[in-house]
């Protein structure tokens, strides 16, 4: 019980800086607010995509493959519209690709929280700059990829070409999870 408060407090300080906007300009979105913290990497190969934000990866070094949720962004839920475009989009972009994860913790579902890089390219923001996904956003802070959402949104691009895109989270807040 004491291990899993730790493992929340942990993530909420991360959320935290993550979304702080403490950021250097010269590393990717995610990665910006993190960059003062030593962040254990691992390779791997992406074996499965649940849904837009979340995939399994069996690391290159060997054993079962990890659920990771990818940070910085929040995909629309499954049963939600957009949802399995979102899914599409990543399971197009990454399935059976050869992927690096910086971790920044783990989740109450015991997914792995990272950013996710296809060579140089930070997956989360991928994501969002093709509308596949919102900037992952923290009370009044608008998310690490704000700027790639607000061009999705003016190029109309995936989920923002609807005249009112819902937001992963208040989807969850009315409806809650999507039924498996």
């Amino acid at each position: 019980m004491r291990a899993c408060r730790s493992l929340r407090a942990l993530a909420g300080r991360f959320v935290w800086l993550l979304v702080s906007g403490a950021a250097l300009p010269v590393l990717p979105a995610a990665a910006q607010a993190l960059s003062t913290t030593a962040m254990p990497s691992w390779a791997g190969v992406v074996t499965y995509v649940v849904d837009g934000d979340t995939v399994y990866v069996r690391p290159l070094s060997g054993g079962a493959a990890r659920s990771v949720r990818v940070l910085g962004m929040d995909a629309p839920e499954i049963c939600q519209d957009g949802g399995q475009a979102a899914r599409e989009a990543l399971q197009a972009r990454i399935f059976q690709r050869r992927v690096q994860v910086q971790v920044q913790g783990t989740d109450d579902y015991g997914r792995e929280l990272g950013i996710v890089y296809l060579g140089p390219e930070d997956i989360g923001q991928w994501m969002v700059q093709r509308g596949y996904a919102w900037s992952y956003r923290f009370r009044q802070n608008p998310g690490p990829y704000a700027q790639s959402e607000h061009h999705a949104r003016v190029l109309g691009r995936g989920v923002f070409a609807a005249p009112a895109p819902e937001n992963p989270r208040d989807f969850r807040r009315r409806h809650g999870p999507c039924p498996h």
